[in-house]
């Protein structure tokens, strides 16, 4: 036979109310990630090439315009040339006569 009494054969029991556990609140984790810099790198090396490129074509004009100026130069000389030529030639005609 059990009775109600907490001390039986020796035994002492105990009982103690533990509170209800706290509900469990959601948690939201942010995970910021960063490049390693690839990005960058490949935009530099782009810009890099873009100035290259024009410098280049900016030079290839004015090589152009050198050019010209130098082919213009050089019809002028064998204008002036050819009208030595005709000078010397008309002088020579001229003592024939």
């Amino acid at each position: 036979m059990m009775s109600d009494d907490p001390i039986d054969n020796g035994r002492i029991e105990t009982r103690t109310a533990q509170p209800a556990p706290a509900p469990v609140q959601p948690s939201v984790t942010v995970i910021e990630r960063r490049g390693g810099g690839g990005a960058m790198v490949f935009a530099l090396v782009l810009l890099v090439g873009i100035v290259v490129a024009a410098l280049f074509l900016f030079n290839r004009g004015h090589n152009d315009r050198v050019q010209t100026e130098a082919v213009s130069q050089a019809a002028r000389d064998v204008g002036a040339a050819a009208d030595k030529v005709g000078d010397a030639a008309q002088d020579a005609v001229n003592k024939i006569r």
